[in-house]
């Protein structure tokens, strides 16, 4: 696990969450280096919307084929102004060459198409093996789901703004295990939290982080999780 924290520190350091907490001993227990610390998380929360509880708004449709809304984007669309826009490389490729190690690309595709890789899994703790024959062994999970978005405040975008959540690599996307991604779904942190205790701090501050920047709120349950959670922050 020390190793393994290790690496989860070098790739969220850079976060705007807060300053890292790298210089812990990753043998200790506690939060895994890279979490925000309590004062970050209670600075995120005292500038986030709090609502009694999430809606069920209408017309939320994910998918792009012929018929459907196609409310966020093309998955993965290269097409946004956020990083990694307009590169040539699709999100998830662009995702995963920053968040794993080891990573091979694959000839001729201008170190777009990553073929394989190693992942300290943000979620679980684990080390996971990544190669494009098996894909969904790593997914790429949008911290503040989409469809809790739309509920909470995205319906009422633009479609250039949906799209750009959607792709946003500094802020929403983590390349992770493929099924805590799925157990995941859409839940919000009062129904999920990632599996490794010592990895709470780090997913409320991502969240948080990305409700602060979109103007996105949070429910009075999630709050009560996350207050919990920030007691236990370094």
């Amino acid at each position: 696990m020390g190793v393994l924290r290790v690496a989860l520190c070098a790739a969220t350091a850079a976060l705007a969450f807060g300053s890292s907490s790298c210089a812990l001993d990753p043998g200790a227990p506690g939060p895994a280096p890279g979490s925000p610390s309590r004062a970050a998380v209670d600075d995120l929360l005292s500038r986030v919307e709090v609502v009694p509880a999430r809606p069920d708004v209408p017309g939320y449709e994910r998918g792009c084929r012929a018929g459907q809304a196609c409310v966020f984007g093309p998955s993965w669309s290269d097409d946004h102004s956020g990083r990694g826009g307009h590169d040539g490389c699709d999100t998830r490729n662009n995702v995963l060459s920053v968040d794993l190690t080891d990573v091979v690309f694959r000839q001729g595709t201008h170190d777009c198409v990553v073929v394989s890789g190693t992942l300290a899994d943000p979620y679980s703790g684990q080390r996971i093996d990544f190669t494009k024959q098996d894909a969904n062994a790593v997914q790429i999970d949008h911290v503040y789901p989409l469809a809790a978005a739309w509920d909470l405040g995205a319906a009422a975008w633009s479609p250039e703004l949906r799209r750009d959540f959607a792709n946003d690599i500094t802020y929403n996307l983590l390349a992770v295990d493929g099924p805590e991604n799925q157990a995941k779904s859409d839940s919000t942190p009062s129904q999920w939290l990632p599996p490794e205790p010592a990895s709470h701090c780090f997913y409320v501050g991502k969240y948080l982080s990305v409700a602060v920047r979109y103007g996105l709120p949070i429910t009075a349950a999630d709050r009560d999780t996350i207050e919990t959670i920030a007691a236990r922050c370094p």
